[in-house]
């Protein structure tokens, strides 16, 4: 008899990850990986994609980089045509790249940083569905697409400026419906993950240089603390296999019962 962990597995498929060599990307990757699949690797910075490609390679999987920034619509364009016509059609696509990035209050946002923080956030997980999804919807076979959204598109972020990501993870979140709805005939599913407070490395850096909010942060937190990357890994599996076959539009809340309260 077959094992219900089988329907996790995810040998031989092929996943497109966005930010995918460092925080929460690279956790995702790596149990992506381990679970079966090959991984190609987007980001901006070359030493962490060879050190997380390095990492997959160790588990007897491939692992490809594409060193770019998501974040610039021409460049996220660019990089998406270039994959698809060097690997083909990805069956699993994680949108993870993004970040808040500014401090700044909305009276001072000038309109250029908003539209920055937009495209990081919103426009990267439009384009990369477009192409990406849209080659799966092409293909016929099916796919998965993992968009990582946030509490922030659900609550106010206390004490900090950049309304322009609380904005956009809830855009993501509604972009996600909405093409979930288009795309389940073809059995694409598509889907949110929304992590409240993780100890990423720019948020181990935002603890350093504003440690009473993030205390204050934690305190809220029912289960009295913050999570770790890797405790993003197993849901990605899940939403990434035949696990999750009838599961689309969904936006699942990872962070400790923060927005319980």
């Amino acid at each position: 008899m077959a094992s219900v962990l089988d329907r996790f597995r995810l040998d031989g498929r092929q996943l497109f990850i966005t930010g995918g060599s460092r925080g929460l990307g690279r956790e995702m990757a790596l149990a992506i990986a381990s679970a079966g699949a090959n991984v190609v690797l987007v980001g901006r910075d070359l030493e962490s994609l060879n050190k997380t490609a390095e990492d997959i390679r160790a588990l007897g999987r491939e692992a490809h980089i594409i060193e770019g920034d998501i974040g610039v619509p021409t460049e996220c364009e660019q990089i998406c045509q270039d994959a698809l016509a060097r690997f083909g059609t990805f069956d699993i696509l994680i949108n993870n790249v993004g970040g808040r990035r500014v401090n700044i209050p909305t009276q001072d946002m000038p309109l250029e940083t908003w539209q920055q923080i937009l495209d990081l956030n919103l426009t990267s997980t439009f384009l990369c569905t477009k192409h990406m999804g849209g080659a799966m919807v092409a293909r016929g076979q099916g796919g998965r697409i993992i968009n990582i959204a946030s509490i922030s598109g659900m609550v106010a972020n206390r004490g900090i400026g950049g309304r322009s990501y609380e904005t956009s993870k809830a855009a993501v979140m509604q972009f996600t419906r909405a093409v979930a709805v288009d795309w389940a005939p073809h059995k694409v599913t598509v889907n949110a993950i929304c992590p409240g407070g993780f100890m990423t490395e720019p948020n181990v850096r935002w603890s350093q240089q504003n440690p009473a909010i993030i205390e204050s942060f934690k305190t809220q937190i029912p289960m009295g603390d913050f999570g770790q990357p890797e405790d993003l890994g197993p849901l990605a599996v899940y939403l990434a296999s035949d696990a999750a076959r009838y599961v689309t539009g969904a936006a699942f809340v990872i962070d400790g019962g923060y927005t319980l309260l």
